[in-house]
């Protein structure tokens, strides 16, 4: 019976926006974590049989132009200098792109269409704004605005509606957003990061934890989606630049090449929920994993919810009634950013090295995605 096996995961450093990793074309980014992963897993790039390259925005320089008709993923391929028999695709769903990218990988060695897939994504928001590939238009059409009686769907806009919904204070979400910095500063003072880094010139370390915070600075700071309200940059995920890379293949392919697999891709599922509010899909998208996986909440030795919003976690945690200190042990986007095409891989490679460190069985990552979706991946460790 065939399975579907992690093999390698690598990531750049998380850079700040107009930071160290803004003058680095997505297409070198992407090519330096697919040449890291070649060398770290120790497979032959030619024996690839598909790359799956998650990226949100996927315009100007992560896009195509008239007459030169390929897509960021294959210009990674290429850039890393891998055999051009190696195809590669891209494909959105947002901030879940890469995730995704990992879900799909997995089916495919899973049926037998492939024996090695690589998924992973990038995102340069410096060089590459978000929203930037609507360029003004009207992405949703009359149908859907008059289905809802809205043709604005906005995520901090629904954070603060999550915040009001459960009751979320805005001295919590300074806190949690504390937390998360003080974690990732701790991890990253300990060294933990380092064996999933894979520098970028001079760049080997996270930009964008914030070692001076403190809650009197993050309760300055002004609320943008809502007058009165309690959501702010503080406690959003940091507008960043990276890409992530994770090698799938089977445990017997890899035992044939000598691969050492990390983790089994245990359950993937997809959720969706309501598109106005837009951040809920995780606690959905959890039940079903568990639900399919046959675990308990507390099977799970470690959870990574994207940080897209405090109010998205802590709902999570509220819903779930998961054990609030296996939640994102290393800081999560608030405190180390969010690359957005290239966070699902970034935070599955981040907790995959964390569960091989502590021997850790079971991990689960889920993250809320535009549209009211979200993706949902458990992992056994090997």
């Amino acid at each position: 019976m065939r399975d579907a096996v992690i093999v390698g995961a690598v990531r750049t450093p998380v850079g700040r926006r107009n930071g160290g990793l803004a003058e680095t074309h997505p297409a070198d980014l992407s090519a330096i974590v697919l040449r890291a992963l070649t060398a770290r897993a120790g497979f032959d790039p030619a024996d690839v049989e598909d790359v799956m390259w998650g990226c949100v925005s996927q315009v100007g320089e992560q896009s195509w132009n008239i007459g030169q008709s390929w897509n960021i993923g294959r210009s990674a391929v290429l850039a890393a200098g891998w055999p051009e028999s190696v195809p590669a695709t891209t494909m959105d769903r947002q901030c879940g792109s890469s995730q995704q990218a990992l879900h799909f990988a997995a089916a495919t060695v899973l049926s037998g269409q492939a024996d090695l897939v690589v998924a992973g994504g990038v995102e340069s928001m410096s060089r590459v704004p978000m929203g930037s590939s609507a360029a003004g238009a009207d992405p949703y059409g009359s149908a859907i605005a008059e289905r809802y009686g809205t043709s604005v769907f906005n995520q901090g806009v629904g954070a603060e509606m999550m915040a009001a919904r459960w009751g979320f204070s805005r001295r919590l979400l300074d806190e949690y957003a504390l937390a998360s910095h003080a974690a990732a500063a701790k991890a990253q003072d300990a060294g933990v990061f380092d064996v999933e880094v894979v520098p970028v010139g001079a760049v080997t370390r996270d930009e964008g934890i914030r070692r001076d915070t403190t809650l009197d600075k993050l309760g300055a700071l002004k609320t943008p989606f809502k007058a009165d309200g309690v959501v702010t940059a503080g406690s959003a995920s940091q507008i960043s630049d990276g890409a992530a890379a994770l090698a799938v293949t089977t445990s017997r392919w890899a035992a044939a090449h000598g691969l050492v697999p990390i983790a089994r891709v245990h359950t993937a599922v997809v959720a969706a929920d309501d598109p106005v509010i837009m951040l809920t899909a995780p606690i959905a998208a959890t039940g079903k994993a568990l639900d399919r996986s046959g675990l308990t909440i507390d099977e799970i030795g470690v959870y990574e919810v994207n940080e897209a919003f405090a109010p998205v976690p802590l709902a999570w945690l509220a819903e779930t009634g998961a054990d609030p200190s296996r939640l994102n042990p290393l800081g999560g986007a608030i405190a180390l950013g969010h690359p957005l095409g290239a966070s699902g891989a970034r935070i599955m490679t981040t907790m995959l090295h964390h569960m091989r460190q502590t021997g850790i069985r079971y991990g689960l990552q889920t993250m809320c995605e535009g549209g009211g979706m979200a993706n949902a991946t458990v992992v056994e460790l090997l």
